[in-house]
């Protein structure tokens, strides 16, 4: 399995992985798929502030991806990130969200980050949640009922994992 940088040319696939992951699950609160352009104005906008947007590949096939962007706009936040992972359908359990969330990791860290976060959706995505633990994040809280889908109330669970030297030195 091969982890580089998504190109725009990879956008058809990355919009397919995100749509089903839009109409079958939980990990994304939107509830209508974005179409193609508004996927490359994303795509363009955390590219273009020089963040890391990463894809699994494997004989072509792309497996998944994922991307760190800022965890909120707010100039105090600068220095902490917020990860995205999305991997294809039939894809999960595998490693291909462990090897992206891993290269994120190290990126953020070139890049002077010192706090990663991870906001999932739903309590009840173990996966997810095994995924983040497994490389050392740590859950932080638990905002129930944060959003309603599917007919029902669904939780976020923020973890968190420091980069480089964390707080302990100014950035």
């Amino acid at each position: 399995m091969l982890i580089r940088p998504a190109a725009p040319q990879d956008l058809p696939a990355i919009q397919s992985i995100y749509a089903h992951h839009v109409m079958h699950g939980l990990a994304s609160f939107e509830e209508v798929p974005p179409a193609l352009e508004e996927m490359r104005r994303r795509f363009e906008d955390i590219t273009g502030q020089g963040f890391p947007y990463l894809l699994a590949e494997e004989r072509g096939e792309i497996l998944g991806y994922g991307y760190c962007s800022l965890y909120c706009t707010r100039s105090a936040y600068r220095h902490t990130l917020e990860d995205s992972i999305y991997v294809k359908q039939g894809q999960q359990g595998k490693g291909v969200g462990k090897a992206m969330l891993k290269e994120l990791i190290v990126r953020c860290e070139t890049l002077n980050c010192r706090q990663l976060v991870a906001v999932i959706g739903d309590s009840a995505n173990a996966g997810s949640i095994k995924l983040h633990a497994s490389l050392g994040f740590v859950r932080a809280g638990l905002l129930r009922s944060t959003g309603y889908k599917f007919g029902r109330w669904v939780d976020s669970v923020y973890m968190q994992l420091p980069l480089g030297p964390g707080d302990g030195t100014k950035p």
